[in-house]
């Protein structure tokens, strides 16, 4: 993947995690706070993937995006271990909001994991910037 094509791509997915924190926000002030655990998590996944972009990786699955940001970010100090466990967090609620019927979140999770999220995105295009593809 060459520079352009990886801006490009990092720019796609940053407008992607928008829209999809966006999303969620329209969703908490709705009251379906299952469906917003389940944006949050694309919010987070859209920002992983901009990172992985960064260094060429192209993640296939949700588990190879959670295993190459281990690798390649965590790993070698990059990241602190804190934003792995926030992404892979954020994966698991993500699995039960879509899949367990029986699992109900709240307002506070919500909140909760909105700033988590948050905070991830944050460290992810402060890095991005640091390292030129984001402006």
């Amino acid at each position: 993947m060459r520079d352009e094509n990886k801006r490009e791509n990092i720019r796609v997915e940053i407008e992607r995690a928008q829209n999809a924190i966006d999303s969620a926000d329209l969703l908490f002030k709705n009251g379906y706070y299952n469906d917003t655990v389940s944006r949050l998590y694309y919010f987070a996944l859209y920002h992983v993937r901009a990172l992985l972009f960064s260094k060429g990786f192209e993640p296939k699955t949700h588990e190879g995006a959670l295993k190459l940001m281990s690798l390649h970010f965590v790993k070698t100090g990059e990241l602190e271990p804190r934003y792995l466990h926030i992404f892979s967090r954020l994966m698991k609620y993500r699995g039960e909001a879509d899949y367990n019927p029986s699992y109900v979140f709240t307002s506070e999770d919500y909140e909760e994991f909105r700033r988590d999220a948050v905070s991830l995105a944050e460290k992810i295009k402060n890095f991005l910037k640091e390292k030129g593809y984001l402006e």
